[in-house]
């Protein structure tokens, strides 16, 4: 809960809403040259954000610390573990409209990976965030539609963070008797991903999706110029530099 409370306040529209609000209070203090810097700050900090270039350097970091490979290029292990967590809204890239039919699910990379003879059985983690169907829930009926049997699809359906996917599924990989896994989630989600595994003795390979965070020539957004639908997304880069700086500080990821 405190940590969802958290990763709100980050959301650049809301800490500029904050440190706006600690400029009026600066003037009503009397404050002013300190007042007008700070409101400066916050709509500067939000603007910043709303610019795809932000977006493709800071997420486009963490986008590249994993990259995907072909499925022949995996190693064979124990076991294929997919995270859940907002999968619905996987878009192909970022500044581009939503393309239903371009969409590189988890599951289909998964599917792919298994039909290659990567491994056995494919482990889906994650509880429901929204509602009360989990995302496993829709990518075990997508894997089915991908021809995966049922007996190969097992899922965990109680994890409501990335450190709960990697320790629930370690224990059910433990009762398994199974250790080696290729992890598969979204290329900017992965470096937090395999920081929790780190903490488990589960064994965990990379195998995200393409990157989403790419800038393609033909577009035509200017890379300087304020743009919704990057703000919007830059909670999700937000998050995982949250995660990240706090699993360097403390050992642990959220």
């Amino acid at each position: 809960m405190i940590s969802q409370i958290a990763y709100t306040l980050l959301f650049p529209p809301n800490l500029s809403l904050a440190i706006g609000s600690i400029g009026v209070c600066l003037l009503l203090m009397r404050y002013f040259k300190l007042a007008s810097l700070t409101m400066v700050l916050a709509v500067c900090w939000t603007l910043a954000w709303s610019m795809p270039i932000t977006s493709l350097y800071a997420g486009g970091w963490l986008e590249k610390r994993y990259s995907a490979q072909a499925p022949e290029k995996y190693a064979v292990v124990d076991a294929i573990v997919v995270l859940g967590g907002h999968i619905q809204g996987n878009r192909s890239n970022w500044f581009e409209p939503y393309d239903k039919q371009a969409v590189v699910s988890r599951e289909s990379i998964a599917a792919t990976l298994y039909l290659a003879g990567k491994a056995p059985i494919i482990l889906l983690s994650g509880g429901a965030l929204d509602g009360t169907v989990s995302d496993t829930a829709s990518m075990a009926r997508n894997l089915r539609q991908l021809g995966i049997p049922s007996e190969a699809i097992l899922q965990e359906t109680q994890s409501q963070s990335t450190r709960e996917n990697a320790e629930l599924t370690d224990i059910t990989l433990q009762d398994l008797e199974k250790k080696q896994i290729l992890l598969v989630t979204s290329a900017l989600h992965m470096p937090r991903a395999m920081a929790a595994f780190e903490n488990t003795s589960t064994l965990a390979k990379p195998a995200p999706l393409p990157r989403q965070i790419q800038w393609r020539a033909t577009q035509e957004n200017v890379i300087f110029w304020p743009h919704l639908q990057t703000l919007l997304a830059s909670r999700s880069i937000m998050k995982e530099y949250a995660g990240l700086i706090m699993h360097w500080q403390t050992g642990l990821t959220v």
